[in-house]
C-alpha cells in the first residue's frame, strides 16, 4: 500500500512540474509584449506555486520529520527574506537586486554539485563518469555565477567603482582558467578527489571574480543578461545532480533565453559577446583637445516650456538618470499636455537604456504612459529630422554621436539614437560629467543643444508648471476676447 501511494506520488509531483514547466513557458512568451506582460508575470507566479507544491509532496513523502522541519524552516526564512527585500527595493535599485539574486542561483548550485560528490551512492557503474562531470561542470558553472554576480551588484551599486580592471593579460588569464578547468574535468573524470573538486572551486571563484571585474560599466546591462543566463544553466546542472526534470527544463529556459537576450543586447551595441568578456566600455575616450568639447549652451525651464509650446512634434528619450531622479510621473504628465495641445509626442527607447533590458518600459507603464507612443530605436531613429524638439532626459551614452561619428571612440558602431538630428535638443542633466560608460559626449556641445541642470524631476515639474501657467493665460485670454 504505502509503495502503491509513494508511486502515485512521484507520479502526481511528475504531472504537476510538467504543468509548471508549461507554465513558465507561457510565461516567458507574455513577457515578450507589453500588453501580455502582466499575464505573464501571473502565469510565472501560479507554475512556481505549484512547483513549490509539488515538492513539498515530495520531500514529506521521503523524508522523516527532521527534514520536513528543516525545510519549512528554509522556506520560512527564505520567502521572508524575499517578501522583505522586494518590497524595498526601488526600480532604480532592481538591476543589482537581479544580480544578487543570481548569486544565490550559483551558489546552490555550488553546494548541490558538493552534496552530489559527497553522498553519491546508489549511481550505476556506467553512469559514475557522467555523475562525476554532472558535479564538476555544475560546480564550475555555479561558482562563477556566484562571484560574478557578486561584483556585478557591487558595481550596479556604486560599492564599487564601474571602470574595468585591466590586468596585464587579462584574456589570456580568462582563457588559460578555461583550459584549466577542461583538463582537471577529464582528471576528475577519471580519478575524483576532493583536492580537485576542491581546486576548480577556487578557480571558478577566482575567474567569476576576474570576468566580471574586467568590464566596463558601459557592458553592464549585458553582464547581468549574462549572468542570468549563467544561473540557468546552473540550476540545469542541478536538476540532473538532484534527478528533477522541472530544473533541468527551467534551468535551460532561463539559460537560453538569458543567452538569446545578451545576444540581442550585443547587436543592439555592436558588439560581439567575447568582445564584451574582455571588456572595453567603460575606458574613459582619450580627448584630442578643447575643439572635441567646446562651449554648452544653457537653458532654463521657461524656456524650454516656450519651445515645447512651440513645436510640432516632441521625442523623449530617457535613461537611468530618469530612473534615478523617479521622474517618470512627471514626465508622463509633460506628455499627456504636450498632446492635448495637439503636438504629436513619442518615446525613444534604446535596447539598453538604463542598467536592464525593459527597465524603461516598465517605468513608462508603472506611469501610465500609452503603449503605443513608446517607440524601440529602430522605430523611431528615422523620425528624428522630422522632429522639432527632443528631450533627451538621464541619458547620455545611447545619445552619443561619437558611437557614428568618431571612429576612435570607445562606443564607435554601436546603434545609437540620433536625436542631434532633430531641430532642438535640451539635454537634462545634473552636471557635465560624462555618462556611466565614461565616454565623453559631443553632443552636449552641438549648435542645437541645450543644457538644462538640475534634478531631472524637478526641471519637468518646473516645465509642467509653466506650461499650465500658459495654458491658464492662454484660457483667460479667450474668455476675456469672448466677453468683449
Amino acid at each position: 500500500m504505502f509503495d502503491t501511494l509513494a508511486t502515485a506520488t512521484v507520479a502526481i509531483a511528475g504531472g504537476a512540474y510538467i504543468v509548471a514547466a508549461l507554465l513558465f513557458i507561457l510565461s516567458l512568451g507574455g513577457l515578450s509584449r507589453h500588453e501580455t506582460a502582466r499575464g505573464g508575470v501571473i502565469y510565472g507566479i501560479v507554475g512556481m506555486a505549484i512547483a513549490l507544491a509539488a515538492t513539498v509532496v515530495l520531500v514529506v513523502q521521503r523524508t522523516d520529520g527532521l527534514g520536513i522541519v528543516l525545510l519549512v524552516v528554509a522556506v520560512a526564512i527564505g520567502g521572508s527574506i524575499g517578501l522583505w527585500r522586494a518590497a524595498r527595493v526601488q526600480m532604480t535599485g532592481m538591476p543589482q537586486f537581479i544580480a544578487l539574486l543570481h548569486s544565490f542561483v550559483g551558489l546552490a548550485a555550488v553546494l548541490i554539485g558538493w552534496n552530489g560528490y559527497l553522498h553519491d551512492g546508489g549511481i550505476a557503474a556506467n553512469l559514475v563518469g557522467i555523475h562525476h562531470a554532472e558535479v564538476f561542470i555544475g560546480v564550475f558553472i555555479g561558482a562563477v555565477t556566484f562571484t560574478g554576480s557578486i561584483i556585478a551588484f557591487l558595481k550596479l551599486s556604486a560599492r564599487m567603482p564601474s571602470a574595468p580592471l585591466v590586468l596585464p593579460g587579462r584574456n589570456a588569464l580568462n582563457l588559460g582558467a578555461l583550459v584549466v578547468f577542461v583538463g582537471l574535468t577529464v582528471w576528475f573524470v577519471i580519478t575524483p578527489t576532493l583536492g580537485l573538486l576542491i581546486a576548480v572551486t577556487v578557480l571558478a571563484l577566482l575567474l567569476g571574480l576576474h570576468l566580471v571585474a574586467s568590464i566596463g560599466g558601459g557592458d553592464m546591462p549585458v553582464v547581468v543578461s549574462m549572468l542570468n543566463s549563467y544561473s540557468g544553466w546552473a540550476a540545469a546542472a542541478s536538476g540532473f545532480l538532484l534527478d528533477n526534470d522541472l530544473l533541468i527544463v527551467t534551468g535551460a529556459l532561463v539559460g537560453s533565453s538569458g543567452a538569446f537576450l545578451s545576444y540581442i543586447m550585443c547587436q543592439a551595441m555592436n558588439r560581439s559577446f567575447l568582445s564584451v568578456i574582455a571588456g572595453g566600455f567603460g575606458i574613459e575616450a582619450p580627448t584630442k583637445g578643447d575643439e572635441e568639447t567646446g562651449e554648452y549652451h544653457e537653458i532654463t525651464a521657461t524656456d524650454t516650456a516656450q519651445l515645447l509650446a512651440d513645436a510640432r512634434s516632441v521625442i523623449i528619450t530617457p535613461g537611468f538618470g530618469m530612473a534615478v531622479a523617479q521622474a517618470q510621473y512627471p514626465v508622463a504628465e509633460l506628455a499627456r499636455i504636450l498632446r492635448a495641445r495637439g503636438i504629436e509626442v513619442h518615446f525613444g527607447i534604446h535596447p539598453v537604456a538604463g542598467r536592464l533590458p525593459g527597465h524603461m518600459n516598465v517605468l513608462l507603464a508603472e506611469a501610465k504612459v500609452p503603449y503605443d507612443i513608446v517607440l524601440s530605436m529602430d522605430e523611431i531613429n528615422d523620425d528624428f529630422p522630422s522632429t522639432s524638439v527632443v528631450l533627451v532626459i538621464g541619458a547620455n551614452d545611447t545619445v552619443n554621436p561619437a558611437a557614428a561619428e568618431d571612429p576612435g571612440s570607445p562606443i564607435a558602431g554601436m546603434p545609437v539614437l540620433k536625436v542631434w538630428e532633430a531641430d532642438e535638443v535640451v539635454v537634462f542633466k545634473r552636471s557635465m560629467a560624462s555618462g556611466y560608460a565614461g565616454v565623453q559626449n559631443p553632443l552636449f556641445f552641438r549648435d542645437n543643444a541645450r543644457m538644462l541642470f538640475g534634478d531631472a524631476k524637478d526641471r519637468v515639474e518646473d516645465i509642467v508648471h509653466e506650461l499650465g501657467r500658459m495654458n491658464a493665460g492662454s484660457s483667460s485670454g479667450s474668455a476675456r476676447a469672448s466677453a468683449e
